[in-house]
């Protein structure tokens, strides 16, 4: 339940820092703030670690933090041309994505999974307020970054078992700065002195101990579990955003915050239920 609990704590902070991100790209272009943020990120887990990763390090977190970074790339391009309600909708779906991706391999999943993402899925659509027509660009980028979100947390679940999370992490951070550098360095340049509270918080909190805590969490948890606890960040960000910058809490989002609450608690009850029986 650890895991769990401290997962559930990674997605509140992850869902507060929209309200800090927007504010930043606005004053600072996507791509440039994407790279100077992993780029600290990397920087924190090098200290952290202070020691090179082995080549099995390198080999299964280089392609964890390629998933990674394209989720970040193509959620961001997609909301160029997509409305920020599509995107919320359409970024939830990995948590349906992740357990087709764990059947398709092989792996179990349990109806009671089945049925919380279905409920986690149609939450996240009420928390959003909004529909989506399909095809636009912009949605099927957003829809992209689902996947490649999904394929992230199934990358994890399948090789961070047996490995150092801190080390994995660093790896990760790493492959996602200098993608995101490379991609980059026409607009790069140094960011204005108010973008840099964003950056601090988004690359120390947000994506090192962040995606450090996913990646230990994840040696214990399966994918389509981990998937489940991240579909809270909509609710997360929602509350960031009335909290901060004033936005109005209707009844439909209610409801969504609260079929998302059942089916993360639901589903926890039910495995520590199971748990106990075997």
């Amino acid at each position: 339940m650890i895991y769990v609990l401290l997962l559930v704590l990674v997605t509140a902070v992850w869902g507060s820092t929209f309200v800090l991100v927007k504010d930043a790209i606005s004053h600072y272009p996507t791509l440039p703030f994407l790279a100077v943020r992993f780029a600290l990120a990397a920087l924190v887990m090098i200290l952290v670690v202070r020691r090179p990763p082995g080549w099995k390090l390198v080999r299964v977190g280089v392609p964890i933090g390629v998933a990674l970074a394209a989720g970040y790339l193509l959620q961001t391009v997609g909301l160029q041309t997509t409305s920020p309600g599509n995107a919320g909708l359409l970024t939830g779906l990995f948590v349906v994505f992740t357990p087709l991706l764990e059947g398709f391999i092989g792996v179990h999943v349990p109806v009671r999974t089945v049925v919380a993402a279905l409920l986690a899925l149609a939450g996240t659509a009420l928390l959003t307020g909004s529909g989506f027509a399909l095809p636009h660009l912009g949605d099927l980028l957003v829809i992209g970054c689902a996947l490649a979100f999904a394929v992230h947390i199934v990358l994890l679940s399948r090789w961070a078992p047996g490995l150092p999370p801190a080390p994995l992490a660093m790896v990760q951070m790493l492959t996602a700065a200098l993608l995101f550098g490379g991609a980059s360095l026409p607009q790069l340049r140094v960011p204005p002195t108010g973008v840099w509270f964003a950056i601090a918080v988004t690359g120390v909190l947000a994506s090192a101990l962040g995606f450090l805590i996913q990646t230990w969490a994840q040696s214990y948890l399966s994918a389509s579990r981990t998937a489940l606890v991240l579909s809270t960040e909509p609710a997360w960000a929602l509350a960031a955003a009335i909290l901060l910058a004033g936005q109005h809490f209707g009844l439909g989002q209610a409801l969504g915050a609260a079929l998302l609450l059942v089916a993360i608690v639901g589903h926890e009850a039910l495995a520590a239920a199971e748990a106990r029986s075997a």
